[in-house]
């Protein structure tokens, strides 16, 4: 692996990256992966790596096979898809060439192997692993080199690019819950007071245009009408949610929805998760350290349940994804900052009018209905992830993940 790291490049240039640009972001997203694998080499080689019920309780896969999959994905959507240059036009059912293991379509595929399977699999040991990765993107990187310049043509590579950096993300939060070290681990900054801004009513293009990348479940673009909203120009701190707690903000049914409050009975909460102590300043777990963090530090491992109560709490509510997008675009020059936390919004995850799949099946279908949508970043987000169209997406009572939320005026 060459020991190299791409230039931070904005989201939007990265959507629209030529094969150049291409490839020294996939040795990056590549070696990042293989630098958390060696960070954390001897938990490993624990397959289970001793997570128990945490695997049933936050879903989150087998870290081996989520390694493994890594190589499988950039292998099976370019490597073995004869109809790569075609873009999002190829059929995802259609004959693949075989894999440089066999023994990874039964393990790594999805569609073989649900979430419910993974953990009774046996997927490559950590070595066998650690090679699979190298080898291919090895094979990546030199169908790369040859591929045409079009949109179709590289549509596959920067999908795998993407996927990569989402689960260096993924990684990360399960450093967090299981309080292992970070091989890397940017700041998080305080945020500094400002007044709410108010945007006019206008008429906004929800969602992404045609050209270069862009996730299925952006598209297609459509023109929807918002009415006049306030919204923070920053999310919410710890300085802010201590003041839900302290006012027993767990303990009254009325700040929070049904299924809400049966989380916070059934999980036994009495403030976010990995925090310590809320008074007098915040002590929080933070991979495996117990730190003191600044109580302008926005509010962080926040499910959406906890968002929605405490909008209740303080007489506001979650923005749409219609407001925070409008917001994330007009009002950059005004104050309005995001990237910090992944940011809950109001609505449930849909399909947009339109919605075409397209050819990872698995990505965003399964989700509809079910989960909640994240706008922004968060202080781990790689930075060509940061994109103010991007549609992030959890189930409400995910609290694992670098995730927090700001508020509108009712």
């Amino acid at each position: 692996m060459l020991d190299i790291e791409a230039p931070p490049i904005p989201a939007e240039h990265m959507r629209r990256a030529g094969r150049d640009l291409l490839s020294l972001a996939l040795i990056d997203a590549r070696n990042r992966t293989l630098r958390w694998t060696s960070a954390n080499e001897q938990a490993l080689a624990n397959s289970r790596w001793g997570l128990g019920p945490l695997a049933e309780l936050q879903p989150c896969d087998p870290p081996l096979w989520a390694l493994g999959h890594l190589g499988w994905f950039q292998e099976y959507w370019i490597a073995r898809n004869l109809q790569r240059q075609q873009g999002e036009r190829a059929d995802p059912r259609a004959t693949r060439l075989a894999s440089i293991d066999p023994s990874t379509d039964a393990c790594y595929d999805p569609a073989r192997s649900p979430f419910d399977v993974r953990w009774q699999l046996q997927p490559l040991d950590l070595d066998a692993t650690r090679q699979y990765l190298v080898d291919t993107l090895e094979t990546t990187l030199d169908l790369l080199d040859h591929a045409g310049a079009d949109d179709d043509s590289l549509y596959f590579f920067r999908l795998a690019l993407f996927h990569e950096d989402r689960q260096a993300e993924a990684f990360a939060a399960l450093s967090q819950t299981l309080g292992l070290p970070m091989p890397w681990l940017p700041a998080v900054v305080a945020v500094p007071p400002r007044d709410p801004l108010v945007f006019p009513a206008a008429l906004w293009p929800l969602g992404s245009n045609p050209g270069g990348f862009s996730f299925d479940n952006e598209r297609p673009v459509q023109f929807e009408p918002v009415l006049e909203f306030e919204i923070d120009a920053q999310v919410v701190t710890w300085d802010q949610y201590a003041e839900f707690v302290e006012d027993g903000g767990y303990d009254d049914p009325r700040w929070w929805q049904t299924d809400g409050w049966r989380w916070v009975q059934r999980e036994g909460r009495r403030t976010p998760r990995h925090v310590d102590q809320l008074r007098h300043g915040v002590l929080v777990q933070r991979f495996g350290q117990t730190v003191r963090v600044p109580m302008g530090q926005p509010a962080m491992h926040i499910a959406w349940y906890e968002a929605d109560a405490w909008c209740r709490w303080a007489g506001r509510r979650l923005p749409t994804e219609l407001e925070w997008e409008l917001a994330a675009h007009q009002g950059a020059s005004r104050g309005f900052r995001w990237g910090q936390v992944w940011e809950w919004t109001a609505g449930t995850f849909r399909p947009y009018e339109g919605f075409q799949p397209g050819p990872d099946t698995t990505y965003s279908p399964p989700a509809f209905a079910t989960h909640r949508v994240l706008r922004g970043a968060s202080f781990i987000t790689s930075e060509r992830m940061r994109h103010p169209k991007y549609r992030h997406f959890l189930r409400p009572e995910r609290d694992d993940t670098f995730t927090g939320f700001r508020s509108c005026a009712l």
